[in-house]
This record gives structure tokens, sequence and C-alpha cells, in this order.
């Protein structure tokens, strides 16, 4: 058989691709959603959360079809348009970004892997206790991540197709909670909890200890970014695609289909329990409780099963995508040709295996943190946001620079603009504290950046106006560490 015949036989194919995004948003993010967005937000502020979430959402995946469908040799996809639009440095940290994200994401998702594994154990074998993994836990956790690696290493497409089953099976629970979430629908308990403890709707100004309705869809933020992260996953792999056209099927196909269960899902459940005992629900996940609260302990039961088959699908495609990050950054020459390598059955291994040292590193960090789970999926999230941000800033560049006679180029430009300033709300909606704390990553980043550039003898290494921004980045990931340090951000206990 011919190399390109091979090639083909690898492929992926649209329900591969379909399974993909959907595998990598639906992995811990929904079910513990009721419980993120109440803790924040009444039904008022979280219906206007989705409308905002779905038109920006919406807006980033028709921005990622435009762009895969426009400019298909740009296979990076999410750092590849900051590279061609903004330049080498903003492609390097977007690249940097993307990954950190993906490897914090399964940091994240072992939380709430072995979270959930703790519910079917006995109270004498401990795993995870309180807010975090105890050191059996951490055994636990890395054993799995590194059955992962070693699944993968024998083949992208083979983990693929695995993905796609494991995508299926997953649907059963969350359709079950979905269909038993709107039967039991109660109008009464939902409308107790409409304002979210406003007497009367204050949009800008709290009211005593209960913020806004502004404030109150800002709380929602990251939870939502978090429930969607994966949504440019079938564009990453476009180049594995086994048709160009399915990327951009794959992307809207699959977001639809999640914006509508994570709206069911965040919705009705405030029609079942009122707003106050979703947001005190202390384990994880909280849908396992909502649903116990309605059918009875079997209930607990399916919700903790699917949130283990749930993470092992998204966690296998997320270490793909943390593993083909660096492996396509090196193929444009923006991280060593090391990434670049590919064993026999075309898997990244170098860049398989640096990215689970990273995660094994974060694996043992979360043992010390406040709360582990939160800890990795505001991170990762946070980390996300600047990828998001550039991909929409170059949708916009891009269609401006194409010639006004070009057909659908004003929607395009709109779809940009929208894309562009969701993205921003974004960075607001995240807090400045968690920002600047994220932007710390990016300081081994420069190092790494200015180190390569040298090496490849780029010269100069960095223009004027990029030491500016590498200097603000920087200055706020020290002042970030020196708030964790000083207490005024929790994420060490």
């Amino acid at each position: 058989m011919s190399d390109d015949n091979n090639r083909t036989a690898k492929a992926v194919g649209l329900g591969g691709l379909i399974a993909l995004v959907v595998g990598s948003m639906v992995g811990t993010g929904v079910f513990d959603l009721p419980r993120n967005m109440a803790a924040g937000a009444g039904g008022l502020a979280i219906i206007i959360a989705w409308v905002i979430t779905a038109a920006g959402m919406i807006a980033l995946g028709y921005s990622f079809l435009n762009l895969s469908n426009r400019r298909p040799d740009l296979e990076g996809g999410v750092f590849s348009y900051a590279r061609e639009g903004f330049g080498e440095y903003w492609g390097f940290n977007n690249a940097w970004a993307y990954w950190i994200s993906a490897l914090l994401g399964n940091v994240a998702y072992g939380v709430g892997l072995i979270s959930a594994i703790q519910y079917f154990l006995p109270d004498s074998v401990q795993i995870f206790s309180g807010t975090g993994p105890t050191i059996l836990g951490i055994v636990l956790i890395s054993c799995i991540l590194w059955i992962v690696h070693f699944l993968i290493v024998r083949g992208v497409s083979g983990a693929a197709m695995i993905n796609l089953i494991v995508t299926i099976a997953k649907a059963i629970p969350l359709i079950l909670f979905a269909v038993i979430v709107v039967v039991m629908f109660n109008w009464q308990t939902f409308s107790a909890s409409f304002l979210g403890g406003l007497e009367a709707i204050s949009w800008a100004r709290d009211v005593g200890d209960v913020p806004s309705i502004l404030n109150q869809v800002r709380s929602t933020m990251l939870a939502t970014v978090w429930a969607f992260i994966g949504i440019e996953g079938a564009v990453l792999f476009s180049s594995r695609a086994r048709n160009k056209g399915d990327v951009g099927r794959a992307t809207i196909i699959g977001l639809l289909g999640v914006i509508v269960l994570y709206m069911i899902f965040t919705i009705c459940s405030l029609g079942v329990m009122s707003q106050a005992d979703i947001a005190a629900i202390e384990t994880f996940p909280a849908t396992a409780v909502i649903l116990e609260n309605m059918v009875g302990h079997w209930g607990a039961v399916v919700i903790n099963a699917g949130v283990i088959i749930s993470i092992s699908g998204a966690w296998l495609a997320w270490t793909l995508f943390g593993a083909e990050t660096p492996y396509l950054a090196a193929k444009q020459d923006l991280f060593p040709q090391a990434f670049a390598k590919l064993n026999k059955n075309e898997t990244p291994v170098f860049s398989l295996v640096v990215s689970n040292l990273i995660v094994q590193f974060f694996l043992i960090l979360v043992y010390f943190a406040y709360n582990a789970y939160e800890f990795g999926y505001t991170m990762a999230s946070s980390a996300i946001l600047f990828p998001y941000a550039f991909s929409a800033f170059f949708q916009v560049k891009f269609m401006l620079q194409e010639k006004t006679v070009t057909k659908g180029r004003a929607l395009q430009i709109f779809i940009g603009a929208l894309a562009s300033v969701y993205a921003i709300w974004l960075l607001y909606g995240a807090g400045l504290e968690y920002m600047a704390f994220t932007c710390l990553l990016f300081v081994p980043a420069l190092a790494v950046f200015i180190y390569y550039q040298y090496q490849k003898g780029s010269r100069p290494i960095m223009k004027a106006y990029e030491w500016v921004f590498a200097i603000i980045l920087s200055g706020l990931g020290i002042w970030g560490l020196i708030m964790v340090i000083t207490g005024h951000l929790e994420l060490f206990g």
C-alpha cells in the first residue's frame, strides 16, 4: 500500500471529528455546570449568560469555519492564525497558551475522574478527600495518565476512534439527566431563584451582598469557557481530516448540540432545586446530587459512572490536543524541531512525552491546591482566552484585507467583530487577578522564545513593541504570583 493510501486510511472522518469536538467540550464541565453557574447567578442572569455565550461561541465557531475554508494552509488553527495575522511573537505565545491550557485541562479532568471513582469505593479507601486528591489519588491519576500516553503512542487515528465510541457511550447519562430535569421542571421553584436573590432587578449595582445582574452574568464566564473549551478541536486536527470540508461542519454541528445540552442542564436544574441548594452542593459532580434528589440513589450512580466515561474520552482528546499543538508549532518552526518527530504510527512522541511530564508536575502540584478541580479548570480557561481572542482578531483582519467584491465579506467581518467583542468580554469576566496569574505562564515562554529565535539566527529577535508587550505580560505574571503568595488570590491552601 502506498504512503498516500496509508495516510488516507489513517485519516479522521466527519464522525471522528465531531466526536473530538463534542468529546473535548463535554468533559467534567457539564457535570458541575449547574453548581458553577448557580454559585453566582440566578435564572435571569444564567439565561442572559447563555444568550451572550451562544452568540459569542457561534461567532467564534463560524470564524473557525470561515478561516479553515479560506486558509486551509494554516493547519495549526488557533495559534497559526495569531502568527499569520500578528507575527512570530504572538504566534508563539498563542501556541504556548493553548498548549498549557490543554495540559491544565487534563489536570482538572484527572481530579474530576478520581472524585467520581471515589463514589464507588469504600470509606476505607480514600483517593479523594475534601476538595482534592490524596497521595493515593495522585498515584492513581498518574497511572491513568501514562496508560493513556501509551495508548496514543500506538497511533492518533486509533485513539480518535476510541474517543468516538466513548463519546457515544457517555451521551446516555447526559441525555437521561436532560430528559428527567425537563419532565420534573417546576416553574414555581424556578421563579423563586429567577433574580438570584435580588428583590428587584438591578442591572449594574449590587444590592447588599447580592451581585447585580451584570455581575451575576460576569460570574458565569469562566465556567462557560471551561464548558466550551474544545470548540476548535476539529480545526486543530485539520491536517489529519479525510475531507477538509468536514472540519467546519464538525465544529458547527458539535457546537450547536452542546449549547442546547448546556442550557437544559443549567436552566432546568433551577426548576427542580433552588439556587441556594444547588450552590451549596459540596461534592463533585453536582448533577449527581441533583439527579439523586429527583429519582433516588440510582441517579447518583448513573451520573458518577457517566463522569468516569466522559472524562476518559475528554482526557484522551485533550492529551491528543496537548501533543498535537507543539508538534504543529514545530512544523511551522515556532517550537524546537524535536517536537516535530513522529514514530511509525505518526504519533509525535517527543511532544507527547514532554506534555505528559508537565501534566505529571501539575498533578503533584494540585495536591497542595486550595481546590484542585477549580485550580485546573480556571487556569485552563484563563490561558485559552488568548488563542480564542487572537483567532477572532485574525478573522476581522483577514476579511478586511479581502477584496470588497468577495462574497460574504461583510457578513464575515461582522461575525469576526462579534467574536472579538465576546473574547474581550471573556477577558473582562475572567477577572484581573486570575488573568494576572495566568500571565505568569508567559515568563518561561519568553525565555524559550528568545532562545529559539537566537538559535535560528533571527535578528532582531523581537520588535520594540513586542518587547513592551513581553514586559507587561511578565509584570502582570509577577504581580499575580505576589497576589497568591500574600493570600489575596487563593489558589493553594
